[in-house]
């Protein structure tokens, strides 16, 4: 086998496609969960805790001098980032809470007794008085 053939069989296995769909579509997801922090959650957090802005929040370790950047502690970023996880976690326990719920209710759905023929009910009455 070639090796361009051996990549094309590895590329389209259903797994590696399955994977690549999954990436684009977390890439996506994450899009929308910053979005979501950014502007519309950390905005009114921002205003109850007195106008904060939390990525700017930051301690300054050593000041900027001859052209050199301040060295700074930037825990706001971390803060903000930390909140971007705690949502997506969310919203991914909450997706695969509502995937559980509705695979139980499929499982406890009664099977529907297979309906049976003449052939099959004749039959059973025949079994059934050679017992007796």
């Amino acid at each position: 086998m070639s090796l361009v053939q051996e990549f094309k069989s590895f590329a389209m296995k259903g797994n590696v496609v399955d994977l690549a769909v999954g990436v684009v579509i977390g890439g996506a997801f994450g899009k929308i969960v910053t979005s979501i922090v950014n502007d519309i959650i950390m905005p009114p957090i921002g205003v109850l805790v007195g106008g904060i802005n939390f990525k700017d929040l930051k301690i300054v370790l050593s000041r900027a001098a001859d052209g050199t950047p301040a060295a700074t502690f930037a825990y706001g970023n971390f803060l903000q980032t930390v909140l971007e996880f705690i949502i997506i976690a969310f919203a991914v326990f909450i997706m695969i809470k509502v995937l559980n719920t509705l695979q139980k209710k499929e499982a406890e759905k009664p099977a529907s007794s297979p309906v049976l023929t003449p052939d099959v009910v004749l039959l059973t009455e025949i079994r059934d008085l050679l017992k007796k």
